[in-house]
């Protein structure tokens, strides 16, 4: 599993969606073995993101060579985690970020104040008509951030199952350019 330029890909720990669990991130921890990037599914509680970045913490080495991410909600917690000081991580994917509740994009800031926070190279893939992430309002925020690129999918809602092949393709490439 030699990683980009005969160095190792760094491991994904990746976090569900809030009606999900580790299981139903299978086919992202799959297809990311197959592409030789080592992937990890963590179970979080649920409750709100804030109050289970304890058990992401616990779950998830702070260790060099550790990437983290995670569909909606996962993604939240994982973002939360990397925004905090002394994590060591060195890329965030986030699958679907749940930029504000369905109805309610005037809580964008509130659900990226963490963001600036975040060090590591961030990679966010979303459906262009998800109802929890505007597009123009993903956009907008994504623009603001140095060390991120969002790839966007039309016709999509809050899932990338339709097109998860081209999602996991694109993650593999980001992580294998990641310095672990």
């Amino acid at each position: 599993m030699a990683g980009y330029a005969g160095r190792m890909p760094p491991r994904i720990y990746l976090g569900h969606g809030a009606s999900g669990s580790a299981a139903s991130m299978a086919p992202f921890v799959a297809g990311l073995e197959r592409r030789g990037i080592p992937a990890v599914a963590v179970d979080l509680p649920r409750r709100r993101a804030e109050d289970a970045v304890p058990a992401w913490r616990a779950a998830v080495p702070d260790a060099g060579g550790v990437a983290v991410g995670g569909h909606s909600y996962g993604g939240r917690v994982a973002s939360l985690a990397a925004a905090e000081p002394g994590t060591g991580y060195v890329a965030l994917v986030l699958f679907s970020y749940p930029l504000h509740p369905p109805g309610s994009p005037e809580r964008t800031a509130a659900r990226v104040a963490h963001w600036p926070r975040i060090a590591c190279p961030m990679l966010l893939l979303s459906g262009e008509s998800d109802p929890l992430a505007r597009i123009e309002l993903l956009r907008a925020t994504v623009a603001l951030l140095p060390t991120a690129e969002l790839v966007t999918y039309p016709r999509l809602g809050h899932t990338l199952k339709p097109v998860l092949e081209d999602v996991l393709d694109r993650v593999a490439a980001f992580l294998r350019q990641v310095e672990g």
